[in-house]
């Protein structure tokens, strides 16, 4: 078998989260700074180790003000946790072109397993001769089983920042 290396093609992927802002409606954002080394065997998806890491410090939620405070202490404290980082440990084909993805996330100085959904679109040759593969990936995590606590009530009852955080993100791969 034939090792691969793959890198993440940042200009053609996105990292990006959703979160429930009042109870009611979704905030985005995404991470403008990542990387991430992929290698498999004979490009076979299912035998990859995938290595990701993000800045932190690079996250857009298109209001400063918001991002600012995201980057504080209050939240992901990038003074003392500047990463986000995500290795697999495991990768189950579920069926033609869909994954489950099982890694170590470690975000704020704490580390826990999840499963994210893979859905992986194969190869393809881009006109320059390049190798690609892409992915789009969903998944969910609770923000305070990573210390990410702060919060505020409302008036009304409720929170201002939801618990749950989904994932999701369009990753294009080049062969390196």
């Amino acid at each position: 078998m034939t090792k691969s290396t793959w890198a993440i093609d940042p200009t053609h992927s996105e990292i990006g989260f959703k979160v429930k802002h009042m109870m009611f409606t979704n905030v985005s954002g995404k991470f403008n700074a990542f990387e991430a080394s992929i290698e498999n065997e004979s490009d076979q998806f299912e035998t990859s180790k995938i290595s990701f890491n993000a800045d932190v410090n690079s996250i857009s939620t298109g209001n400063a003000d918001r991002d600012t405070h995201l980057i504080s202490a209050d939240f992901f404290d990038t003074e003392n946790y500047p990463l986000l980082t995500f290795n697999s440990t495991e990768i189950k084909k579920i069926n033609e072109g869909l994954f489950e993805i099982h890694g170590d996330l470690s975000i704020h100085g704490v580390t826990k397993n999840i499963a994210l959904e893979a859905e992986y679109s194969g190869l393809m040759k881009d006109p320059w001769g390049n190798t690609k593969a892409g992915l789009s990936l969903n998944g969910k995590i609770n923000r305070k089983d990573f210390g990410l606590t702060w919060n505020a009530g409302l008036e009304t009852g409720g929170v201002l920042v939801g618990e749950e955080v989904k994932l999701a993100s369009e990753i294009q791969l080049i062969k390196q």
